[in-house]
């Protein structure tokens, strides 16, 4: 009796701090059987998942800079979306019009996104002017200047170099290769076992990571005496964790292999997920979150914090933006729009607090995964894009209502 009791505490224990994941399981579950219902093919098709990331990178990535704007305080960057259209649209002119080295042309589009990102810090770290005004603003200007320097143009297409860069897979068995070879049906058939193969190997490296990184955070929680959850409940997580990725990489090894924009995500992920967890300035941002007038007490330097989280979203949003001109294969003086709102969608949903002082980096990412199933699953079912604008709308609320009576029961505690 006492083992059941345990072992239900540890699916019960597991199943609290991931909630979000077990959620966006039963959606993508109900959406297979709502599309299969309908004829519509499926929405597990390797194919289609492959599309999902590819697709969605871009939230993903800016979803983990806007978490650090959003632990200060709840705080927010409303000018993600028209930094992205401007870096995107300079991008255009050094390496399209201007024939650019492509990796002078990005590394000037990452200090651009960066300075723009720094000028929104200062007003609103040393200045003292509101977020919302400040970055309001941001996503006026940057927007008009994106449109000037278009002149209200596309600029396509974009040399194939730089494409490759993120819109390539691992390992490359693109149309072109197998064309090298000539038409050779075994070639076709060696290509996708190879592509099997590869693919599956680096999963099972990805797994083996996690593991081991998981395993070395605990101990050293466990040596700095911190609390942790029972053993029971850390391996049932890591078995749980580990086959979702086992899954998502069988997906994609049975299509094109290993998206190159999937590895940048996950460098990012876990470059933002130790900064945040294992990092003293990683730290300081929940602690102003918490309590910014405590943390100043405490020695905290909250403008340079303020600082540091919107230049650090300015050059979030300038990846984002070299990501998003190779998905298109443009630069537009539309793009990026509502950007900003999927981003924040993404980390409110992941679990991010309004308030500030709580949220995950691997929780806005699943936040993000949440937004592009719901997209995807509504597109292929056909829905009007009106009411997919009001299906998100009325989850964003339902994650900020839940939020917001957690906080309550809990002080009432």
């Amino acid at each position: 009796m006492e083992n059941k009791n345990k072992l239900s505490d540890n699916f019960k224990s597991v199943f609290k701090n991931n909630t979000m994941i077990f959620v966006l399981v039963g959606v993508m579950l109900l959406f297979e059987v709502l599309i299969r219902i309908g004829g519509h093919g499926s929405l597990f098709a390797p194919a289609n998942i492959t599309n999902i990331i590819r697709q969605n990178a871009y939230v993903a990535i800016l979803a983990t800079g806007m978490l650090l704007c959003i632990l200060t305080g709840g705080n927010i960057d409303l000018s993600v979306g028209s930094v992205v259209a401007l870096v995107g649209a300079l991008a255009g002119v050094f390496i399209v019009n201007l024939g650019m080295p492509i990796g002078l042309a990005i590394c000037l589009c990452l200090l651009l996104g960066t300075l723009i990102g720094a000028f929104h810090g200062f007003f609103i770290a040393y200045i003292h002017i509101p977020p919302f005004i400040t970055t309001l603003a941001g996503m006026l200007l940057w927007r008009g200047v994106a449109t000037i320097v278009l002149d209200g143009k596309p600029i396509a297409p974009f040399p194939q170099k730089y494409l490759n860069l993120f819109e390539s897979f691992i390992p490359n068995t693109s149309e072109a290769t197998v064309e090298k070879f000539g038409e050779i049906s075994m070639f076709g058939e060696l290509v996708d076992k190879y592509t099997l193969i590869t693919t599956f190997i680096i999963t099972l490296i990805c797994v083996l990571a996690y593991v081991i990184l998981e395993i070395v955070s605990r101990n050293k929680k466990i040596k700095n005496n911190y609390t942790v959850s029972s053993k029971a409940s850390f391996i049932t997580k890591l078995v749980v964790l580990s086959l979702v990725i086992v899954i998502l990489g069988q997906f994609l090894a049975r299509d094109r292999g290993l998206p190159v924009v999937l590895i940048l995500l996950g460098i990012i992920i876990a470059a933002y997920s130790y900064f945040t967890q294992n990092t003293v300035p990683g730290r300081y941002l929940y602690a102003i979150g918490g309590n910014a007038k405590a943390a100043k007490l405490s020695g905290v330097n909250t403008d340079s914090v303020m600082f540091f989280a919107y230049t650090n979203m300015g050059f979030i949003s300038a990846v984002a933006a070299l990501v998003t001109i190779a998905r298109l294969n443009s630069a537009q003086p539309t793009a990026g729009q509502n950007y900003e709102m999927d981003a924040i969608a993404s980390c409110f949903i992941g679990g991010a607090s309004a308030y500030g002082g709580t949220g995950k980096v691997s929780g806005a990412v699943v936040g993000a995964i949440f937004m592009g199933v719901l997209n995807n699953g509504m597109s292929i079912l056909g829905v009007d894009m009106n009411w997919q604008r009001a299906v998100k709308g009325l989850v964003l609320l339902l994650a900020v209502i839940f939020d917001v009576v957690s906080k309550k029961k809990k002080a009432a505690r």
